[in-house]
């Protein structure tokens, strides 16, 4: 099944507003430059008249459009550049570690640009990121028993009452109930569709989102509180295991996914959730069609809600619910990502 694209005057909108729920629908070509570019591109905005629109990268390689240096639509979205990656890779090695500019110059990284990167792409500073890691890991000694004070020195902390502090300012607790805290390690997971927030406890994936969500903040403050949770960047087995089948979920090659969950929620909640995973790869329901599966059929409109409040997309596929007249509505990420992920399931289904 080809792609259709949207329409031109909805494409030039998404490129005006740098929209990248529409990553992975169209990349546009620049005629006056001859460069291509992804819809979200950080660079000035050209007339109309001067912009090609392709279903890919490919195609626009194929007219003789070369990549922008700057927005680099040739790398999956929501990738980390690698000089980033090397030191990410160096925190994980030592997460206690104190940087100092003199590190940075070792591993020819600019600190500042460093610091300007981690507020773009995650709303901290690298510093931030750095104290938020040691308080990940110093509650997680906490809950399995370790001596507090011997925990906060260990990692980073000069005072028990700085690491008190700043516990409680993450937390809005005191350390010593942090054993009665869950802890839920937030990372970024690549997609073609963009980047998405993944969230993870030590058994269960909790939280998969896309990043420009609007829900995404309101979606965290109902997790902290449904499960008294506490969020730290980070990852483990958990969004290792996520990453790899969402890869293979957009290469085609899987249909089903067998990642644990974990969806506080109502009891209405759940069935409807529960009924999503029912819904075969390749198909589509109604709403209607979801109310009676659960048994409630006037409850139409509070299965959409449900749909709408559910925080695992694409695993939990709210995706394949449509309208009545099988027009697509109803998508927290973009209407042209859920349209990518039916024709994507449709193409390898056949």
């Amino acid at each position: 099944m080809i792609q259709e694209l949207p329409s031109v005057d909805e494409m030039y909108e998404a490129v005006l507003n740098r929209d990248t729920r529409y990553e992975g629908v169209f990349v546009l070509g620049v005629k006056t430059t001859g460069i291509f570019c992804r819809p979200g591109c950080p660079a000035r905005n050209p007339n109309p008249e001067n912009i090609e629109y392709f279903r890919s990268a490919k195609e626009a390689l194929d007219a003789g459009y070369r990549p922008c240096h700057r927005c680099k639509p040739m790398q999956p979205a929501g990738k980390n550049p690698t000089w980033v990656t090397k030191i990410l890779d160096e925190v994980d090695k030592d997460p206690s570690r104190r940087w100092t500019d003199a590190d940075f110059d070792q591993l020819s990284v600019n600190p500042n640009r460093l610091r300007r990167w981690f507020k773009k792409h995650h709303g901290m500073t690298f510093q931030t990121y750095l104290r938020l890691r040691r308080l990940g890991m110093a509650l997680g000694r906490i809950q399995h028993g370790d001596n507090m004070t011997q925990t906060a020195f260990e990692h980073g902390y000069e005072s028990l009452s700085g690491f008190r502090d700043a516990i409680k300012k993450l937390t809005g607790t005191t350390p010593g109930n942090g054993e009665h805290s869950i802890m839920v390690y937030l990372n970024r997971v690549s997609t073609p569709l963009g980047p998405m927030v993944c969230g993870t406890t030590d058994e269960d994936l909790c939280l998969l989102e896309f990043v420009d969500r609007r829900m995404l903040e309101t979606q965290l403050k109902r997790l902290t509180k449904r499960l008294n949770c506490t969020f730290v960047p980070g990852s483990n087995a958990i969004t290792e295991k996520v990453s790899t089948q969402l890869q293979e979920y957009f290469a085609g090659t899987r249909k089903d996914f067998d990642v644990p969950l974990i969806t506080p929620g109502t009891e209405f909640q759940n069935a409807v959730w529960e009924q999503l995973t029912s819904i075969p790869y390749g198909q589509t329901r109604s709403y209607e069609e979801q109310a009676i599966a659960i048994d409630r059929p006037k409850a139409v409109r509070a299965v959409a809600r449900s749909n709408g409040d559910n925080r695992i997309a694409i695993i939990i596929p709210c995706h394949r619910v449509i309208a009545k007249d099988g027009t697509l509505c109803g998508y927290g990420g973009g209407l042209w990502r859920k349209k990518y992920l039916l024709e994507l399931e449709q193409r390898y289904s056949e």
